[in-house]
């Protein structure tokens, strides 16, 4: 079906409504150029990366915080809070989006953050639930790796004065590059092929995000599904190219652990 697409992307509609979509010829390039300029993508396209880039970094950030807390010091509650973030994924998104959206339009922003003056229609609530929704599993992600890692490192760091922090910034962070590039692609793609919550809780048409702009390229009584294709060619490149920059440390994040010697 990919293939199909990408394919049907680069075909006249005139040609493949006459000639069928099985007959050779029929190439252009218009359709991406009409897509790109029909379906607003550079407006989306900015929409997504304002709502995507802050809720992938915010939610390595804490969920490699509480990992760290987890993993490494042992706590009484520690297995109950571990539950507890596994708990949360559990809860489809459907059930919670009547209280989600009383709650967002009860809390109250400035004008300068939302025109709606709360929570809701702002890229900081789609923002804030993406990494309530995401913190629990690359918790659970992390929490396994930082056990992995030798106890001895802490050791040392504690005796040449180390903080707290300073253990978790500068000596397990940076070992756990590779689970952190995984989780990375992971919660691009997630974050980015979001539909649900923007269209929920999202009422301005200038703040919608990137998957919203395949509407732009369906009209109310006919559909040029070769325009289409090439819309969503477009929409699926970035996650194609943060897979393919981050694929080796995504691959080795993956399997990190998989063997023992």
């Amino acid at each position: 079906p990919v293939l199909w697409a990408v394919v049907n992307s680069f075909r006249d509609y005139e040609h493949t409504a006459v000639h069928g979509y099985l007959s050779p010829g029929g190439f252009t390039l218009d359709n991406y150029a009409q897509a790109w300029t029909q379906g607003e993508m550079p407006q989306y396209f900015l929409n997504s990366l304002i709502i995507t880039v802050p809720a992938v970094l915010l939610t390595l950030f804490l969920s490699s915080c509480a990992a760290f807390v987890l993993s490494h010091h042992s706590r009484r509650f520690n297995l109950v809070m571990l539950a507890v973030f596994l708990a949360a994924n559990l809860l489809p998104p459907q059930a919670l989006l009547v209280p989600l959206f009383r709650l967002y339009t009860s809390i109250p922003l400035p004008y300068w953050i939302s025109s709606s003056g709360s929570l809701y229609d702002s890229h900081l609530g789609i923002v804030l639930i993406h990494v309530a929704f995401q913190i629990g599993f690359c918790t659970f992600v992390l929490s396994n790796f930082m056990k992995a890692l030798p106890t001895s490192l802490l050791e040392a760091a504690r005796v040449d004065g180390a903080t707290v922090f300073q253990q978790y910034w500068r000596v397990v962070l940076p070992l756990c590059r590779p689970s952190l590039a995984a989780l990375a692609t992971l919660l691009v793609t997630w974050v980015y092929n979001d539909f649900f919550w923007s269209l929920a809780l999202l009422s301005s048409g200038d703040k919608l995000p990137i998957t919203t702009a395949l509407q732009n390229l369906q009209g109310s009584f006919f559909i040029d599904h070769n325009l289409l294709s090439a819309g969503s060619v477009l929409v699926a490149l970035p996650t194609l190219v943060i897979f393919f920059l981050l694929q080796r440390h995504f691959v080795a994040g993956l399997t990190l652990g998989a063997s023992k010697e």
